[in-house]
């Protein structure tokens, strides 16, 4: 869908934690002028410029509380939420009050959305599609220098953090399964799937998804992941509290009470890893995560 502007926006409403982060990195936090659907503490380096500006809402804003801050541009990360069968409106109605909108690419690249739920990869995820978003928004906000510099960090990041995992000599066929929440404690888990941001991780470090599917999060009983028995487990932290399971807190304590998951090598010998959940999403934080998790490989004992 094509977009244009006369000049850059000076009002814009964020629906999603990613393209907020962004805008601020860019410098652009006075450009906004509110926001919401936020999983995680915003970056330490934002606090002071996030608490100046409006959360409509923790989740899901409505449309009315996003049309009534009188937006130039709603910034989206997920289509889930702004897109043809949007949570809190589509594109087109944004559109029919003179309100552009804009789609963070990671969620749209490779990605087929009709599917329901969080979607369903059609090919690889990798960072290539959130730094096209960065680039993207530079452009609409007119800091093309300032989004070619923030596209530079991360990928020196990112390529720091393969080169350190690879100095590891990390077991071969090492295994892992990320889990993101669960509608309670006790439920099967929303469990990356193969092609997602978590996918890129353990494709970039060697390490193999117990999770074959291609869809986003997909459901995967607690008895297959025990089957496949992951040497790795990453579980989600984050503050939304939609599911009981949203606590990494309850998630531990799952994992180290019940039979099943309490058998699993990775439980047994002490290789959880807590990631914050908004790094298991593909954004610019999918680079913090793959840093947290080459650290915590580096001391995680592989010994049985």
């Amino acid at each position: 869908m094509e977009i244009s502007f006369q000049s850059a926006p000076e009002n814009t409403v964020t629906v999603g934690q990613s393209a907020t982060e962004i805008l601020y990195a860019l410098g652009l936090s006075e450009r906004v002028s509110a926001t919401s659907v936020w999983f995680n503490p915003v970056l330490p380096e934002f606090s002071e410029v996030n608490a100046k500006i409006e959360r409509l809402a923790d989740n899901d804003p409505s449309f009315e509380s996003v049309v009534s801050r009188r937006p130039e541009l709603v910034a989206v990360q997920y289509e889930w939420h702004i897109g043809p069968t949007g949570s809190v409106a589509s594109r087109e109605q944004f559109h029919e009050l003179g309100i552009n909108t804009y789609v963070m690419p990671a969620d749209c690249d490779t990605k087929d959305n009709s599917t329901g739920g969080d979607g369903t990869r059609i090919a690889a995820f990798s960072p290539e599609h959130v730094y096209k978003g960065i680039h993207e928004l530079a452009s609409i906000f007119d800091v093309a220098e300032d989004g070619d510099a923030l596209v530079a960090d991360l990928q020196a990041r990112e390529a720091e953090a393969v080169e350190t995992a690879q100095r590891l000599a990390l077991p071969e066929d090492l295994s892992a399964m990320f889990w993101f929440s669960s509608p309670n404690e006790s439920a099967d888990p929303y469990a990356a799937g193969r092609l997602g941001a978590p996918g890129y991780m353990m494709d970039v470090l060697g390490i193999r998804n117990v999770v074959e599917s291609d869809e986003e999060w997909p459901v995967v009983g607690w008895e297959s992941i025990a089957r496949a028995d992951p040497d790795i487990i990453v579980v989600a932290s984050m503050d939304r509290r939609r599911f009981p399971a949203d606590d990494v807190e309850n998630k531990l304590e799952f994992l180290h009470s019940d039979p099943v998951t309490r058998e699993m090598s990775a439980v047994r010998n002490g290789r959880i890893v807590e990631m914050d959940a908004h790094a298991m999403s593909a954004t610019m934080r999918t680079i913090f995560g793959l840093e947290a998790l080459v650290e915590a490989l580096s001391t995680m004992p592989f010994e049985q």
